[in-house]
């Protein structure tokens, strides 16, 4: 199983993971042989990954938490999304009904807390869980499904971090709700395929503080939780938004929260860009280490995150094809990789030969490939 852009998929694939619309319905099974009229379906739902079958990547990705417990979490943060939005735009009208609301959002609220618990619960479960998160995602459903993916991302920061369960779930509640502030912002900014003007960036920066405000009427979530969605833009050096506070008056879980947000972010496809590889994206937050983000958050996060996870195809300084095989904890920049197209060096590997990366230290990695 490996991810390829949509680009490289072609009809006669086998779709390796399955596809969600917006509601979270089955689009497309895993199994299935991708036809032409699949591909452009997929692409009108402005998805650009997808997971394949091939020779090369027989592996089985697994999702660091249950297919079902994903769809779930992106449910309910839609919902609760949406509650604020209709808040809004209708907590001025004569008849809206306020007590009603409340009972609402306290239910929307108390079931996010209960996915934070079944999602702390999968990952504390599993010894030496790493962070391989490059996931199907849908432009619409961006927000939602980033929210889940930066919750995940944390906790298994805050394992390595070895917080306390307490500590978890406060840190879960308040990656979760991040970025509830977005549904304030116009879409069209929010989703503009090009550079914002200063204007309009200055406007999406307004969502840290609006979904703060909103938040402290929530008894339902803790102050070091709301705080997340106030601070996850802030900086080490002072230079984020929306105060420019920095160093160690940045709260402890929104400095997980920033590490987490950017790392997804930058391996997403966004209308503006095409989605970064998982180690360019890691390369970047190690170089801004105690710039950006708390340096020794940074190395947990190096050591938890899989750049190269089994089944990518990648290019070696030998000049050699190979397939990662095997991800080693606290390594995994140096994975076990097996050579399927021998290059021209004067080092190459014999094909079907098997390199360890962590012995083979003269060898690197140069690049990612999406095909043979």
């Amino acid at each position: 199983m490996r991810l390829v852009p949509i680009e490289f998929a072609k009809p006669g694939d086998c779709l390796a993971k399955t596809i969600f619309d917006n509601d979270g319905r089955i689009l497309l099974r895993e199994g299935v042989a991708l036809t032409e009229a699949f591909l452009v379906r997929i692409r009108r739902l402005q998805i650009y990954s997808i997971y394949i079958n091939d020779q090369y990547s027989e592996t089985m990705i697994e999702d660091v938490i249950k297919p079902e417990l994903r769809q779930n979490a992106i449910k309910a943060i839609k919902e609760t999304f949406y509650s604020f939005e209709k808040y809004s735009l209708y907590s001025n009208n004569t008849n809206f009904n306020e007590k009603k609301f409340a009972k609402e959002k306290q239910a929307y609220f108390e079931s996010i807390g209960s996915i934070a618990k079944d999602i702390i619960d999968e990952i504390i479960s599993k010894k030496n869980v790493m962070i391989n998160l490059v996931d199907i995602k849908s432009m619409d459903n961006y927000t939602y499904q980033h929210s889940v993916n930066v919750a995940i991302i944390s906790l298994v920061l805050g394992v390595q971090l070895q917080l306390n369960q307490n500590e978890l779930y406060t840190l879960c509640m308040g990656a979760l709700i991040h970025d509830i502030g977005k549904v304030l912002i116009p879409k069209d900014i929010v989703l503009k395929p090009g550079p914002l003007t200063d204007e309009e960036f200055n406007t999406i920066k307004e969502h840290t503080t609006k979904g703060y405000d909103y938040l402290k009427g929530c008894l339902e979530i803790s102050a070091p939780a709301r705080i997340v969605a106030l601070q996850h833009h802030e900086k080490m050096n002072g230079k984020g938004y929306p105060d420019s506070v920095k160093d160690i008056s940045i709260n402890r879980f929104a400095r997980i929260v920033a590490i987490a947000d950017v790392y997804d972010a930058l391996t997403s496809d966004r209308p503006y860009r095409k989605a970064m590889s998982p180690n360019d994206a890691v390369e970047y937050i190690l170089s801004h280490g105690d710039t950006e983000f708390d340096y020794e958050m940074v190395k947990a996060f190096s050591k938890a995150v899989v750049p190269y996870p089994p089944g990518t195809l990648v290019k070696l300084s030998t000049g050699d094809i190979a397939v990662v095989t095997a991800v080693f904890p606290n390594y995994p920049l140096r994975p076990q990789v097996k050579i399927i197209k021998k290059g021209t060096n004067i080092n190459s590997q014999e094909i079907s030969s098997t390199v360890s990366l962590i012995e083979q230290l003269g060898i690197v990695i140069e690049n990612v490939e999406f095909s043979v």
